[in-house]
């Protein structure tokens, strides 16, 4: 679809606003260099002096040399304040507080005093620990997070991001919930945009080893962000520039469920040059977060490599190049009802269908991704840059059924379709972006122009020969029968007629002779963003301010102007920080599937297969969101930062996802809007005697409002009123305490990590409650709601006998087990599970008391030793790790809307070594 005139001329304001600002004043990436040169008193250079770099928030901890002109860089710098110490033979030691906070960079001279007998630390404006920034965010540097036990090896990011961040949900398959909404985040990989989601499921992350920091911004997002701004991650990759002797590392791993990895990483170069490159490999047998704690059918495998170039033409033209392939191949985990499935294997158009074994679920998926990014950086002068990038980002996801069809039957509630898909999703954009950093102002104002070529291949067969909308024939109590092929041969005559049977279904029926139904979807979804910002220093205030425009044409169009405010005051004398942001965005629909979401109800086969809602419209409409944040740092002392802030969003349009079955084929839909308030906060103890740790904590409310404006089915908000989305979760904290050994030649370099995550529980709509519609229209409980011999009951019956142990259900004291299930009815006092905290009678509201899984405790721990030979060139380290150290028997979710039933990992040991040189 076109742009139109109209369109042009409604964000035309915002384009002349951007160039008068570019035009009067000026930022790509986020990082820059710190440069500076090291001197005696006299102004004589001095060479080979020790230059640290240090911030005890983020963990930076870098050492360089001055050359023989005293000169030094750090390269690759990402936003933030610094500390520098200086030292050399015969001077005095200095340190010296530095802020970098635009891709200028920024110049430091170094004056080393004449050491004297009784010297001391020459200090000079050194700084507190807190940042005068209206917007909250948490930084991560490498030296930090090497050493963090991840739970995800082959989703390292997310697995970081979740566990460094306050406000983050955890969820299954390396997948996070970023304050309140469902994967709204959005990662800046070296200036790069990617807002398409990156979980195992749908995409292929950048390694983690290539990371040299993160910034995680959870407050008001700045005017360079659009798209998906719940949380944005802002990652800056390694580099080798100014790496002049090669450096690198080769590790090896092996752990529980088999599960090896290798990978090598070097990094080589020279002032004007440096290449960056890391591969790896992994293969597991617990790939994914299955629906049994028991490992099954769970086996996996991922392969990348990751190269990045740097290349200065002249000390005002260099070139960067990121270079990205990922390849996943994997299996769909299985439950105990995907085993040994019985399904029609003859006669299956006759009245007296052959039913038969037809072996076990064997459904797959392999992800493709390659990514291209390369971006031009022009230096105008010392107070500004131009960068000129490019970038594309193609995905393929392929989706493999069984071999045999129909075993792809699952229960009635999951999966009544086998489907097969290929999927690419192509982004591509060129982007621009000017920085201005002089006196009080740090300015930048850019654009970027982008397009997204969806491709949509999906083929659909009905597998269940009893599905209601696919059977000819019911028996006398309304059931649907297997077998006839016909309306006219049903038993009973008329009366036996399925009043509900769509003959549009018949040629797609693989139990009756039919074949899959192919359809193809495809969109061009075009993006123009613009964008101007200037961040303004008067005293003890800061001030950023900012205006982004974006037009967004695909299946719908839309444009909208966005305000970006942020205001902080710095109280030194109490080393307190007080902020307040507002920020107005546009909300777009999610790419994934999203032809299908849009096409699907609208097509005859479709419709039925994704449970489409009378009366919704189909195509997504974008949105807009008004979020408010208000927060509060305080440093107390040299030894503890305590960041908070409070969250208040509302949007209008607000999008979900659904699922097709027990499948990854997932979708995006758009209620009518949301309400997201909370809290996030986060406690930092620099290092204090070898100690470090830190806290991140919140609660943080998704509250969605019917009615389902656009998309195909959904499962929830049938009553008409406010309900909790499944990844609403009342309070989750991680902890992280991390000791090194410094002081003895024996145990130097050994270390200690230890991580404590405790989750109250994402919402588990789909679990068995007792509460009559007369007491609450809102009821979480639904149909599930009878009576036992005049007494108040839950009715089982929609469950399997896999699904009620799933659950950790029981009935007067008798468990639930794959094989042998539950009374049809229990009554409500005897009925309880071990894994959901399902409602106490006649108290479930789906806004206020919804069924929850049950709160866990996550330990996980680590111990490493560096060096453990003591060399000097080649050092080998030796680590081990166990994730779930207590064994814990938990869920994720349940049944969920979005992705089914997952557990938590069981205690998983590995141990790695490590080459580095």
């Amino acid at each position: 679809m076109p742009f139109t005139h109209g369109k042009i001329f409604r964000i035309l304001p915002i384009l002349i606003f951007c160039a008068m600002a570019a035009s009067s004043q000026g930022q790509s990436g986020n990082a820059g260099a710190i440069r500076g040169t090291v001197t005696d008193p006299t102004g004589a250079v001095i060479p080979n002096a020790a230059v640290h770099l240090t911030n005890a928030n983020s963990g930076v901890n870098r050492t360089v040399q001055s050359d023989a002109l005293g000169q030094f860089t750090f390269p690759n710098v990402t936003f933030n304040s610094y500390q520098i110490g200086v030292t050399a033979d015969g001077f005095a030691p200095l340190r010296k507080a530095v802020e970098i906070n635009s891709v200028v960079g920024t110049n430091v001279k170094l004056v080393l005093q004449i050491a004297a007998a009784d010297s001391t630390v020459t200090v000079e404006a050194t700084g507190d620990l807190v940042e005068t920034d209206p917007t909250f965010h948490t930084d991560v540097d490498r030296d930090m997070f090497i050493k963090v036990p991840m739970e995800s090896e082959s989703s390292g990011l997310s697995a970081l991001v979740t566990a460094t961040t306050p406000g983050v949900s955890a969820d299954s398959n390396g997948l996070f919930h970023g304050l309140g909404d469902h994967a709204s985040n959005s990662f800046s990989v070296d200036g790069q945009s990617i807002t398409d989601q990156q979980s195992k499921v749908f995409s292929n992350q950048i390694p983690s080893k290539s990371i040299q920091s993160i910034e995680v911004i959870s407050g008001a997002p700045p005017a360079e962000y659009g798209g998906k701004t719940s949380l944005v991650i802002v990652a800056t990759t390694r580099s080798g520039q100014g790496v002049t002797k090669p450096t690198g590392s080769i590790t090896s791993s092996y752990g529980a469920f088999g599960s090896g990895s290798a990978g090598f990483d070097l990094a080589y170069g020279g002032k004007k040059w440096g290449n960056f490159v890391e591969a790896d490999g992994m293969n597991s047998g617990r790939f994914l977060d299955p629906p049994e704690f028991q490992v099954f059918h769970d086996k996996g495998n991922e392969q990348n490599v990751f190269d990045r170039i740097d290349y200065m033409f002249s000390p005002a033209n260099s070139v960067h190049l990121d270079v990205n392939y990922s390849r996943s191949w994997f299996q769909t985990p299985n439950s105990y009802d995907n085993l040994a499935v019985q399904n029609v294997v003859g006669d299956g158009s006759g009245d007296s269908p052959v039913f038969g074994g037809v072996g076990n679920a064997d459904q797959r998926s392999k992800i493709g991704t390659i990514n291209v990014s390369p971006t031009y950086t022009r230096i105008i002068n010392d107070n500004s840059v131009l960068n000129i990038g490019a970038f594309v980002r193609r995905d393929e996801y392929n989706y493999f059924p069984s071999d045999n069809p129909l075993a792809d039957l699952g229960p009635a509630n999951l999966q009544t379709s086998s489907i097969a898909q290929y999927r690419t999703l192509t982004n591509s954009a060129v982007h621009a972006d000017y920085s201005y950093s002089k006196g009080r102002h740090t300015f930048k104002a850019g654009a970027q122009y982008g397009q997204t070529f969806l491709r949509e291949n999906d083929s659909l067969g009905v597998v269940d020969p009893t599905y209601s909308l696919s059977a000819p024939c019911v028996d006398a109590n309304g059931n649907p029968l297997a077998g006839y092929s016909n309306p006219s041969e049903c038993p009973g005559g008329a009366a036996g007629r399925n009043p509900n049977y769509l003959s549009v279904l018949a040629p797609y029926d693989f139990t009756r002779g039919g074949s899959y139904y192919k359809y193809f979807g495809h969109t061009d979804v075009k993006e123009l963003g613009l964008f101007v910002e200037d961040q303004i220093k008067a005293g003890n205030w800061l001030f950023n301010l900012g205006m982004r425009g974006d037009v967004y044409n695909g299946l719908t169009s839309a444009t909208q102007a966005q305000p970006r405010l942020g205001v902080a005051y710095n109280i030194k004398p109490t080393a307190s920080v007080l902020r307040i942001s507002y920020a107005r965005t546009l909300e777009t629909p999610f790419n994934e599937n999203l032809v299908l979401s849009s096409e699907g109800c609208s097509n005859a086969v479709l419709a039925p297969l994704l449970a489409c809602s009378p009366g919704v419209s189909g195509t997504l409409q974008p949105g807009f969101r008004n979020e408010f944040h208000a927060g509060l740092q305080q440093a107390f002392g040299k030894r503890v930062v305590v960041s908070g802030e409070y969250i208040w969003k509302y949007t209008h349009n607000a999008f979900d996802f659904s699922v097709l079955g027990n499948t990854p084929i997932t979708f995006p839909i758009d209620w009518h809007n949301s309400k997201i308030p909370g809290y996030a906060l986060h406690v930092e103890i620099p290092q204090y005697h070898n100690v470090s740790a830190y806290v991140v904590m919140s609660s943080v409310a998704a509250r969605f409002f019917p009615a389902q404006v656009a998309g195909a089915g959904a499962t929830v908000g049938s009553t008409g009123l406010p309900f909790r989305i499944d990844h609403d979760e009342r309070f989750n904290q991680e902890t992280h305490v991390q000791y090194t050994f410094t002081h003895n030649r024996v145990l130097n370099g050994l270390w200690g990590g230890f991580n404590w995550r405790y989750d109250s529980g994402q919402v588990a709509g789909s679990a068995p409650c007792y509460n009559p519609l007369s007491n609450d229209p809102n009821s979480a409980c639904g149909p599930t709601s009878t009576m036992l011999n005049g007494q108040p009951a839950v009715n089982l019956s929609s469950l399997t006998a896999d699904e009620e142990f799933q659950a950790g259900l029981s009935c007067n004291g008798v468990n639930a087990t794959p094989g042998h299930p539950l009374p049809a009815v229990c009554l409500a006092s005897e009925y309880s599970s071990s894994l959901l905290k399902i409602p106490a009678p006649g108290t479930g509201d789906n806004d206020h008391n919804p069924q929850r899984i049950q709160p866990r405790d996550l330990f996980d721990a680590s111990l490493g030793k560096d060096n453990i030979f003591h060399a000097d060139r080649y050092k080998v380290n030796l680590d081990l790790t166990a994730i779930n150290v207590t064994d814990k028997y938990a869920l994720y979710n349940f049944l969920s809307t979005f992705s089914g039933t997952h557990y938590v990992t069981p205690r998983a040991l590995t141990a790695k070594i490590t080459l580095n040189f």
